[in-house]
């Protein structure tokens, strides 16, 4: 989720003659996050984290990212992976990674028809797309098929009891189905994964004092300037931009006192047979 929509900035990058050569980043639609914007740095951070911790799942391995979004966190693992590839359906993003990002094999397809072969990734990650999702079982059953036996399926979602409390509409008009952390195990299990961990994001000492600072949650501060399309206060824009994912912490259920229920975002690494 983002706090903000806008058409955004353009970067540019340098063309092989030399040149120039812009690059048009993708539109802030409240649907994925993109990199480079103060007012969206919160959320960049937040899914970026996930993207950081679990790099060293993909060293050395051939990866798919299916829904990679703007793409930096393809491009990300790309740095330590033997081959990224990655699907995406959105015409924009398509265009936009194999523009921006060649180190990602990009790929245009649905995520519930995968254009790989069977047995043919170590790897399949999946952050921050599983809840976008309507058939979310046949998705699951698509990343197994092209896993090879051992691989691991790396997702993250939004929490679905902190994201959307109380009920069972998601908040984001983009999201079809949230998650709780045992609602994401059954859905892995019962595709025939096996688990092994879940993780929650949390916010850590520095992001705790902010949400003191703005009334309890610099999250909810945010999100009611965007409803209220209304400018942002001085001291929020500048907490916001001075997020770090060294600020968030990433912990295992049951351990250090750590309760699932309460984390933001859930991460799971699941095993292929």
């Amino acid at each position: 989720m983002s706090a903000f929509v806008t058409d955004g900035p353009t970067d540019e990058k340098p063309a092989s003659g030399g040149s120039p050569e812009r690059v048009d980043t993708l539109p802030l639609t409240g649907e994925r996050t993109v990199p480079g914007l103060d007012i969206e740095n919160y959320w960049f951070r937040r899914h970026e984290v996930v993207y950081q911790r679990l790099a060293d799942r993909c060293t050395g391995r051939d990866v798919l990212e299916a829904g990679f979004g703007e793409g930096y966190g393809a491009d990300l693992l790309a740095g330590v992976a033997r081959r990224v590839t990655g699907v995406d359906y959105d015409d924009s993003a398509v265009a936009h990674v194999r523009a921006r990002y060649p180190r990602v094999e990009v790929l245009q397809g649905n995520l519930t028809d995968l254009p790989l072969p069977d047995a043919s990734v170590d790897v399949v990650v999946n952050f921050q797309v599983i809840e976008h999702l309507w058939d979310q079982s046949q998705f699951v059953a698509e990343c197994r098929r092209v896993l090879r036996p051992g691989g691991l399926l790396l997702m993250s979602t939004p929490n679905r009891i902190t994201f959307t409390p109380g009920s069972d509409t998601p908040v984001n008009p983009f999201h079809t189905r949230e998650l709780n952390a045992a609602e994401l195990t059954e859905l892995l299990a019962d595709g025939g994964f096996e688990m092994e961990r879940v993780q929650g994001v949390f916010h850590g000492p520095a992001l705790r004092a902010m949400d003191a600072r703005h009334g309890g949650s610099i999250i909810d501060a945010q999100i009611a300037r965007a409803l209220a399309d209304a400018p942002w206060p001085d001291d929020l824009l500048a907490d916001v931009t001075a997020v770090r994912t060294e600020d968030f912490e990433l912990l295992e259920s049951g351990r250090n006192n750590c309760n699932i229920d309460d984390s933001l975002d859930l991460v799971a690494i699941a095993v292929r047979p």
